[in-house]
């Protein structure tokens, strides 16, 4: 084991209502760059960059913005290029999953400063120093940089389809199996374990759970979507204390990550590690049913239908989940076979 553990943290969280227009006071105040490029999305995110791009010239900055389509290689290396090209000193992103992690690999390519503006409570990697960048060798989440600057507007991700804020929820509820799975990899590989990671990544979980009757009304409350917002903010944080996403993806993760590989995305990325999370209680020994029913309640997916999928894609997905990583989890080193797999997606009833 290391004797050096170098944890990053971003250097200024903001998370409250209104809050998008002091975003250019919080880079002057910490004095990451004046020259800023904002990645967003190609639909309504650009409304949201746009407002961005308006406060940092209203403030001096020299800003310029770039949409993308997808967090594809091929996007992330063309908005490598016109960061290079405009001498970026500090990326924002400003979106939902795609928007930030092609921010957060172009920062990380260049050396600029990364600044995090989510406008959709999806995933956990809105304050992480990991992206999901797709048409790499494997569908996993890549190190990169973590942000300086985390700022959350409650009015503005609230505003989000309610699918990608429960998405939201199934990502962190994942973190029940994500943290078991950590602390076998430490008893039988001798792999090393942070308790307080792991506590962090597991209080965002429960925070789901605690709250799951907000998120099961027809329209969630504010206060609901900032608990949702603060807790995946702790899961990322969670991660860079760990120094690696252990205390926040486990078997559920690679199970999703498999799932894109046999059904090419089916579903949202929170929506199948909830599925997944099911399964993978159920060979801890867990309660998983308790997952299965706060999944129900808050309206997200919990059988191959609601994802999306066929019986046959799960139980594909299931024996090829150990290979997606060399990570040490409840699936083991050869992964469960075709029998085993079906038997586990049938009992937890994700298929029929």
């Amino acid at each position: 084991m290391s004797s050096v553990h170098v944890i990053d943290l971003p250097r200024r969280v903001i998370v409250g209502n209104n809050v998008l227009e002091t975003i250019g006071d919080h880079i002057l105040d910490l004095g990451l760059g004046k020259r800023v490029l904002v990645v967003s999305g190609s639909s309504s995110t650009r409304i949201y960059a746009g407002r961005v791009l308006d406060v940092l010239r209203d403030k001096g900055f020299e800003a310029w913005h770039l949409s993308v389509g997808s967090a594809s290689i091929s996007e992330a290396e063309k908005t490598v290029a016109t960061a290079k090209e405009v001498k970026a000193e500090v990326v924002v992103g400003v979106g939902g999953g795609k928007a930030i992690d092609v921010a957060k690999y172009t920062a990380y390519k260049i050396g600029a400063r990364l600044v995090s503006i989510p406008t959709a409570p999806s995933h956990d990697g809105i304050a992480s120093p990991f992206a999901s960048i797709k048409g790499l060798d494997k569908p996993t989440s890549i190190k990169t940089i973590m942000p300086s600057i985390v700022l959350a507007d409650i009015e503005v991700i609230s505003k989000a389809p309610r699918r990608l804020i429960i998405s939201g929820c199934g990502d962190l509820i994942g973190k029940f199996t994500s943290v078991l799975d950590w602390r076998l990899a430490h008893r039988l590989r001798g792999e090393y374990y942070g308790e307080y990671a792991a506590s962090l990544a597991l209080l965002s979980a429960k925070h789901v759970v605690k709250y799951s009757e907000w998120f099961s009304s027809k329209t969630i409350p504010l206060e609901a979507v900032r608990a949702l917002v603060e807790a995946l903010i702790s899961s990322g944080i969670a991660m860079g204390i760990a120094g690696s996403t252990r205390p926040a993806s486990g078997s559920e993760h690679l199970f999703a990550h498999a799932l894109d590989i046999t059904a090419n995305y089916p579903a949202l990325h929170g929506e199948e590690v909830g599925v997944g999370t099911i399964m993978m209680m159920y060979l801890h020994g867990k309660n998983w049913k308790k997952i299965r029913s706060v999944l129900k309640k808050i309206g997200a997916p919990t059988t191959a239908k609601e994802l999306g999928v066929k019986p046959d894609d799960v139980i594909k997905a299931l024996t090829i989940a150990h290979k997606i990583r060399p990570r040490y989890t409840i699936l083991g080193e050869k992964g469960l076979t075709v029998e085993a797999a079906e038997r586990l997606a049938k009992i937890t009833g994700v298929i029929p």
